[in-house]
């Protein structure tokens, strides 16, 4: 009976679909009737009637519809539905929300960064540290650091940005399809003297110097032919279209209560994009910097450089890949980190080239002139040795490390970068001594080694001064350089008769972009004098006499007039001399590694590396 019912239901549908309806078009023909019985049993045969009777019931009332003209109201519902999905095709283009890293991606990815036991401490350290400039005048053209862990990150965008503010300020306003990677030889054949007006830089200048500088970065990882751009979805929705503090009203809001605690967290939030247009690359940059402003900031961008470059390349760049490049107890970045940032590989070693430790193991070091440089306290404590590549950058800008943080030194002129004649040779019979030094820059070398270093250099030595050097088995560079010192030109040497080969004069500055306490700013208040907190900038007077030794040097400084030999004597240690006596700290010792020699003087307090 509900069959019959059913029959009779579709066959109305059936007439009622036919009235004012077109010709139905012409149809394959069905299959026989005969076979149909021949297969199937009567119950399927119905079902199957069934199905074709509402089959056909169905396109012809689709077809009146089509055919009947529709009402207005009912257009008009259509048309907005229509013109609001498009709306919406648009804005999410306009967002971008990127794509998720895959599972093993993002377990890589946490375990190479943080490794297996990372406490909170740590991931707080980087989870709350963004990108931003000082909002203080002196010193607003420097990144504000709050955090201990990230200041590696922070340091080496600060020199790019520095690189682009001082020496390429022409550039900053145009647009991002002429990326600074193609200008760094435009001023480098002469000399170019910054302006000291730190203050004059607007707000635009500086944003647009750090999108360009981190575009350079991560195209310099990605081996310039790509760049990758993390961000995180939750605050991607809602900043399109808002304006200035509203937009870190809404990050701030969105990342309230996110914490990335493991490789499950990060890939949750992490959305990534590649692109190969320096151009394209820097729109979207431009578009995200207040997510980089944010308190995700540094750490996105360390994701950005290590996903440019590859997450296998890093780990194939590294001396020891099981290690994490945040570094414990206290979630330092590692000089892998740096130089990555630097020089575009996560090589672990400031030497230049690789240094083979025989049966086929080697080293990692520098293997490429850089734009801006590296200095560290730790070259002068004997610890290591710095290249020529990152000690003679393309531009007078140099990330200086202690032993637990980062810091930026530069020059406002590019002829502290010059070589008079002096320098130049030092260099020349110090890079052919380097890449003779097996002992991971503790300064000597064998002495088949050091016959080829003077074959190199054309040194040719009085045999009792060869056998001298030679007698203990192996040749100490402090002492090879004494000898050179005192030889004469026509057999190799430097000896001055002078005494005024290699003296210079010239500035230098130090940012330390952590806040604290300034109390050479204090504010006057009622209650008295409150210090401002403020990154901390220093400008050094640096003295580079022409004597060659420490020793040499005090020597002659504190011979009196009366007691001098003669009055040649006397007249160099008066052109020796500093012009104020030297004052010392930890930086100090770090400019003597680039310069040797150089007393340097400040006003006010010390300039902090820690």
């Amino acid at each position: 009976m509900a069959d019959q019912q059913e029959e009779d239901d579709l066959r109305m549908a059936l007439r009622m679909s036919m009235q004012n309806s077109p010709p139905e078009p012409k149809r394959s023909k069905p299959r026989d009737t005969a076979i149909l019985q021949a297969t199937t049993t009567p119950e399927e045969s119905r079902q199957l009637q069934r199905e074709l009777m509402a089959a056909a019931a169905e396109k012809r009332m689709l077809a009146a519809a089509k055919a009947a003209p529709p009402s207005s109201s009912q257009s008009k519902i259509e048309r907005s539905g229509y013109f609001e999905m498009k709306e919406a095709e648009k804005k999410a283009k306009e967002v971008n929300l990127g794509n998720e890293l895959s599972d093993k991606e993002a377990h890589q990815l946490f375990a190479m960064v943080f490794g297996t036991g990372v406490s909170k401490d740590i991931l707080a350290q980087w989870s709350n540290q963004g990108i931003r400039f000082s909002p203080d005048p002196e010193t607003s053209m420097g990144l504000v650091q709050h955090e201990g862990g990230p200041c590696g990150v922070l340091a080496t965008i600060q020199a790019f940005v520095l690189k682009h503010l001082l020496f390429f300020p022409d550039e900053l306003g145009k647009v991002a399809a002429n990326m600074p990677q193609n200008l760094n030889s435009r001023r480098s054949k002469s000399q170019y003297v910054a302006s000291n007006n730190f203050s004059a830089f607007t707000e635009d200048a500086k944003a647009r110097a750090l999108v360009k500088s981190m575009s350079e970065m991560l195209f310099l990882c990605g081996n310039n032919k790509r760049a990758v751009i993390a961000t995180l979805s939750v605050i991607s929705h809602g900043i399109e279209g808002s304006e200035g503090s509203s937009k870190d009203v809404i990050i701030a809001q969105a990342l309230e209560g996110l914490s990335i605690e493991s490789a499950s967290d990060l890939q949750k939030v992490l959305r990534v994009d590649r692109y190969t247009s320096p151009t394209s690359a820097f729109k979207r940059l431009e578009a995200m910097i207040p997510i980089f402003q944010s308190r995700m900031g540094a750490l996105l961008f360390l994701i950005s450089a290590l996903l440019s470059r590859g997450l296998d390349c890093v780990q194939a760049d590294r001396d020891d890949p099981s290690q994490p490049l945040v570094t414990a107890p206290f979630g330092h970045a590692s000089q892998e980190i740096v130089n990555l940032l630097l020089c575009g590989q996560a090589v672990p070693n400031v030497f230049d080239g690789r240094m083979d430790l025989g049966g086929g193991m080697f080293l990692k070091g520098i293997s490429t002139s850089v734009e801006v440089g590296f200095l560290t306290l730790l070259e002068s404590l004997n610890f290591c040795k710095v290249g020529q590549n990152l000690k003679c950058p393309k531009w007078p800008i140099w990330v200086v490390g202690s032993e637990s943080h980062y810091t930026v030194l530069f020059a406002l002129d590019t002829a502290v970068q010059d070589e008079n004649e002096l320098e130049e040779r030092e260099s020349q019979i110090r890079k052919a001594f380097d890449a003779q030094d097996q002992s991971g820059g503790g300064g000597f070398i064998s002495v088949e080694a050091f016959h080829q270093v003077l074959r190199e250099t054309s040194i040719r030595l009085p045999s009792e001064k060869l056998d001298s050097l030679c007698n203990s088995g192996f040749i100490v560079w402090s002492e090879f350089w004494q000898v050179i010192l005192d030889l004469d030109k026509n057999l190799g040497g430097l000896k001055d008769s002078t005494g005024q080969m290699g003296r210079k004069i010239f500035d230098l500055y130090h940012f330390n972009g952590i806040a604290k306490s300034d109390l050479n700013g204090s504010q006057a208040t009622t209650e008295g004098e409150t210090p401002v907190q403020r990154p901390r900038l220093t400008k050094l007077r640096v003295s580079v006499p022409p004597r060659w030794t420490p020793e040499e040097f005090m020597a002659d400084a504190a011979v009196a007039p009366g007691n001098a030999g003669s009055e040649s004597s006397q007249k160099d240690a008066e052109v020796a001399k500093p012009e104020q006596p030297p004052q010392h700290a930890p930086l100090a010792d770090c400019i003597r590694t680039r310069w040797p020699r150089a007393v340097c003087n400040w006003i006010g307090d010390p300039p902090s590396i820690v």
